[in-house]
């Protein structure tokens, strides 16, 4: 994705003013060069474009300078490792292309050449990001749901959906890499976007995805296990993610501060220069924003926002109970970019700011039964959607992903059987490793709680979820966990068409139960293909 209107630069110039950013070397002889564009993905390339030869897991992308040239590449910025074969294409072609030998790491560059070249450091809205371990993308929808409800034009960069105001992407990574976000970016600006939000997960801060920007305002949700097979430790985990809680990636921060790494990441941000509001639902001492009197209404909720000795009254009419966390973490960021309480109290107060439907985000697919898709694919994001229909019987759909963190197997089979009345293990996302394996861990650690729950065991997963609905009566409560939006599921390096949106609605339709209205125009606008 780039912006329509290629904005000329001097390639020079570009690689000079990193160079004084950054504080590293570069060399280059004179050059004329200018460029239109930024890649590190040799497919991608375009006339103009300024090639990143970096290197990656495999090969080196200076290996592909002699594809890159033939596709009007201008200019190639590659390191020590990579200047040698990026040389010898540029001769062997003939090419007129400029070489910029930079100082490792090379990936450091990707991000601000983009936005040197895009022009994203200009960007005229605000940018707001949001991470965390669970909330990352229902908090985004809500700030977008939030500035809609001002007036403002959004667009959106998640695990879900990218929209540059009004115009669909294809995801393909919760962030992508950075120079397809400075050109997403720059898109929105095209589209005259006046608000957006982006998801920010650890991966992307360690691979480099969000180098070069600067958000207006950075949210923190919380932080619990998950990802531990890139990370390895907890320590780890939260440095990565405090790394986007500094003066150079962020003004201010919002951060919810109730649990101990939220008030460790709320310490961290204010210690690097970042003005930092605490957020608190538990009453606090000293929280810069106070959520009180939260009130159970329906499927939703009503709750209040104190900031600063204004007092918003919000209805939400989303279910779970972690969501007023979400909503208040949104509601808490847009007032920390400077937009007025009072400007917010009427779209909080009738509910239009927080109305947002998020696929596969706590939703309700059924009511009689409660029937819910949730994401929820790790021990703290199950434990909360558990939580979060608790009264009623509940029957619970859950599985573990294959190749990634195995320890939390287990901790979710015995979540599931203390919090759950039935539990039906089954399949999320094998990947490569043998889905019975997986099945497994998950069983021994719900049959090792102490719990009364019936434990099954029901593979491949649309039979799960039929098992689910044929055990349901209209009283209970039927969640399936685990893949929330997605719609295909890989098996052995096969994508297997399977939405569990879908599946629950044509299974609650067989048994005669009404699906809820949302649910059917969600199903109604899923492709075709994808519901074979």
């Amino acid at each position: 994705m780039r912006p329509r209107s290629a904005r000329e630069r001097s390639a020079a110039e570009a690689v000079d003013a990193v160079a004084r950013r950054l504080g590293l070397a570069a060399e280059h002889s004179e050059t004329s060069a200018r460029v239109t564009g930024v890649t590190m993905d040799s497919r991608d390339v375009c006339a103009g474009d300024l090639y990143c030869a970096v290197p990656g897991a495999r090969r080196h992308g200076a290996e592909f300078t002699a594809q890159v040239l033939a596709a009007g590449a201008s200019a190639v910025v590659t390191d020590a490792a990579g200047e040698a074969a990026v040389r010898a294409a540029v001769d062997s072609a003939g090419a007129e292309a400029a070489v910029f030998t930079v100082e490792d790491p090379v990936r450091a560059w990707v991000g601000p050449l983009a936005a040197e070249v895009y022009g994203t450091q200009e960007r005229s809205f605000p940018l707001f990001a949001v991470t965390g371990t669970n909330g990352k993308t229902t908090t985004t929808y809500m700030l977008n749901g939030i500035q809609r409800a001002l007036g403002r034009r959004t667009g959106i960069i998640g695990t879900i959906e990218i929209d540059a105001g009004g115009e669909p992407i294809p995801s393909v990574l919760t962030t992508p890499e950075s120079t397809n976000v400075h050109g997403i970016l720059a898109r929105m600006g095209e589209n005259g976007v006046t608000g957006a939000a982006m998801e920010v997960s650890s991966h992307a801060i360690d691979y480099r995805r969000v180098d070069g920007i600067r958000f207006d305002v950075a949210g923190f949700t919380n932080l619990t296990q998950d990802h531990l097979d890139l990370h390895g430790t907890m320590d780890a985990y939260f440095a990565s993610k405090a790394d986007l809680f500094t003066e150079r990636r962020t003004r201010r921060a919002v951060v919810l501060a109730d649990e101990d790494w939220g008030r460790r990441m709320a310490e961290h941000a204010r210690s690097h220069g970042v003005e930092t509001l605490t957020l608190s639902l538990d009453g606090a001492e000293n929280a810069d924003i106070e959520v009180t009197d939260i009130e159970q209404v329906g499927l939703g909720f009503r709750f209040t926002v104190a900031f600063r000795g204004d007092r918003l009254e919000a209805s939400l009419p989303l279910p779970g109970d972690f969501n007023v966390a979400n909503a208040a973490l949104a509601i808490g960021m847009v007032l920390a970019s400077g937009v007025p309480a009072e400007d917010l109290r009427g779209p909080l107060a009738d509910g239009s700011a927080l109305s947002v439907t998020v696929p596969g985000r706590m939703q309700v697919i059924g009511t009689e039964p409660a029937a819910i898709v949730d994401f929820a694919h790790n021990p703290d994001a199950l434990v909360r959607a558990l939580t979060s229909v608790a009264g009623r019987r509940t029957i619970l759909v859950v599985g573990a992903t294959g190749d990634r963190d195995a320890t939390k197997r287990g901790t979710m089979g015995r979540i599931a059987a203390e919090l759950a009345d039935v539990v039906i293990v089954t399949d999320d996302d094998p990947h490569g490793e043998d889905p019975a394996r997986i099945r497994a861990a998950v069983l021994e650690g719900a049959r090792s709680a102490d719990s009364d729950a019936e434990v099954l065991e029901v593979f491949p997963r649309d039979e799960a979820i039929r098992r689910a609905v044929a055990l349901a009566s209209r009283e209970d409560t039927i969640v399936v966990a685990g893949r929330g939006h997605e719609t295909v599921q890989e098996v052995a390096g096969v994508d297997v068409p399977l939405d569990d949106r879908v599946e629950l609605a044509a299974a609650l339709t067989a048994r005669g139960f009404r699906v809820a209205d949302q649910a059917a125009e969600t199903a109604a606008h899923i492709p075709s293909e994808e519901r074979a």
